[in-house]
């Protein structure tokens, strides 16, 4: 096997998942291979600045609804609202009942039909609702929220990524990074990353060890529900796919989390 440095796979996950100024050094399968597995660093920095933003307009005076808002939004800002948009597309792909090659046609369009933007605007109610939830406890569980949040939605990256899922198409970010992934790999971060979310809720007794672990868990579930029904539709995965992914897993946590 090829090995690459670290450094190759974190500028490939940061170059290609967020607006951050990371130069993409490498454009080949080994560096996607190591930018997907490196994904959920991508998410830990996101979150982070979406959870402590979420506590800064909290100190400053801020209600919960507000500062869950602008947690929600350093997300859709970082990425472009890619994410958002590869959700609103797979929603139309899905929605339309069409064959695999028109429901792909339909997603390619530039614009959003109704299932999409019914998708988008209760995705980002859930989200919002969710995270002023936990800012409404203290701004620590909303910062450790947004944070779990967004790294299990990056780790769904890593997962959709993992090799015997096929690329829908033979172009695209879907079709440079499916199936880059061992399957041993992508378990490996998973549990990684649900250790890591386990660890973050013990130590900041905001959620406890065993529903931050089960947050991670339910994330990576409702996404691998979602892919395995893209790839029965579609054939394998697109760059809104992806998208799709990452948004209904980081959703998915975040419903976990504001329960109980």
């Amino acid at each position: 096997m090829i090995r690459i440095p670290p450094l190759h796979g974190l500028r490939f996950a940061f170059g290609t998942l967020t607006v951050l100024p990371v130069p993409v050094t490498r454009w080949d399968r080994v560096a996607a291979r190591a930018g997907m597995l490196c994904a959920p660093l991508a998410g830990v920095v996101v979150g982070g600045i979406a959870g402590l933003l979420g506590a800064a307009a909290l100190v400053a005076g801020a209600g919960p609804l507000l500062a869950a808002v602008c947690a929600a939004a350093v997300p859709a800002v970082l990425t472009r609202g890619l994410h958002l948009d590869g959700l609103a597309d797979t929603a139309d792909g899905l929605g339309s009942g069409k064959p695999a090659a028109e429901a792909l046609r339909i997603m390619k369009q530039s614009d959003i039909g109704p299932f999409g933007v019914i998708t988008l605007v209760l995705v980002l109610l859930a989200q919002v609702a969710a995270l002023a939830e936990a800012y409404g406890g203290s701004w620590e569980r909303g910062a450790l929220a947004a944070a779990v949040s967004a790294t299990a939605a990056r780790l769904a990256l890593t997962l959709a990524a993992r090799r015997g899922i096929p690329a829908a198409r033979p172009e695209g970010l879907g079709a440079a990074v499916a199936g880059v992934v061992p399957v041993r790999g992508a378990l490996a971060v998973a549990v990684a990353v649900a250790a890591a979310a386990a660890a973050g809720g013990a130590l900041s007794a905001t959620y406890g060890a065993v529903r931050a672990a089960a947050a991670v868990v339910v994330a990576a579930a409702a996404a691998e529900l979602l892919l395995r029904h893209c790839v029965r539709r579609f054939g394998g995965v697109t760059g809104d796919v992806f998208g799709g992914l990452a948004e209904t897993a980081g959703t998915a946590a975040l419903v976990v989390l504001s329960l109980g």
